[in-house]
């Protein structure tokens, strides 16, 4: 997938409204595989609602929205499937761990599906994020800051084209948010990826392209 084209779309919630002032809604943007977006946003002005788009969760809008000039309101289950497995990868802000398992397996049910990593590669991720002895921790007993790293190795854990990064940084201090941002960008250039990265204010430090408002 080479990108991602949001045209006029207007979420249905907004459809009664004449006061948005948005680079998105009721606008044409297109999002580029190796381009880095970051997607500023006031709450309530949608920011989940773009990221439900984007993975197909939800399709209660106008407009059109394509991937690679393929409208998705085409797309049938299986193609959804294919897109969340191999192309766009998503980092959920609520981060959606299964906190009985391991931080360890948390990663491994993801990298299972594809077998995109090697378990030598992942431990390595637990090393660069200062988590080492966390591997073998259930999740509900590690803090959010430290759940939020194993959110970002679990996003990684796949082939994608794009990675979607809903507010990944809202319980870590500067230095952790450097070096998730560094082991996000690693992979990202490995893999040739774009990034569209959400925020309603803290933002992980990247070296964006563009900037959007929502």
């Amino acid at each position: 997938m080479h990108s991602i084209t949001f045209d006029h779309i207007l979420p249905q919630v907004f459809a009664k409204r004449d006061d948005l002032q948005s680079d998105v809604w009721r606008n044409c943007v297109v999002f580029e595989r190796g381009k880095y977006y970051l997607l500023q946003a006031d709450s309530g002005q949608g920011k989940s609602t773009f990221c439900s788009y984007v993975i197909g969760y939800r399709n209660d809008y106008t407009g059109h929205i394509s991937f690679d000039e393929r409208d998705v309101s085409s797309f049938k289950q299986s193609d959804w499937v294919d897109v969340r497995r191999l192309h766009v990868s998503y980092l959920f802000q609520e981060l959606r761990l299964f906190p009985e398992l391991t931080a360890l397996e948390n990663v491994e049910i993801k990298n299972s599906l594809t077998g995109h990593k090697s378990k030598q590669q992942i431990m390595a991720w637990f090393e660069q994020l200062g988590i080492a002895d966390k591997v073998n921790e259930k999740v509900a007993l590690m803090s959010f800051g430290q759940q939020q790293r194993v959110a970002l190795m679990r996003a990684l854990a796949q082939p994608f084209d794009f990675i979607l990064a809903d507010e990944p940084i809202s319980h870590l201090d500067d230095g952790n948010a450097l070096i998730m941002g560094d082991v996000m960008m690693d992979e990202v250039k490995a893999q040739g990826a774009g990034i569209i990265a959400t925020s309603i204010g803290k933002h992980i430090p990247l070296p964006y392209d563009q900037i959007i408002k929502l």
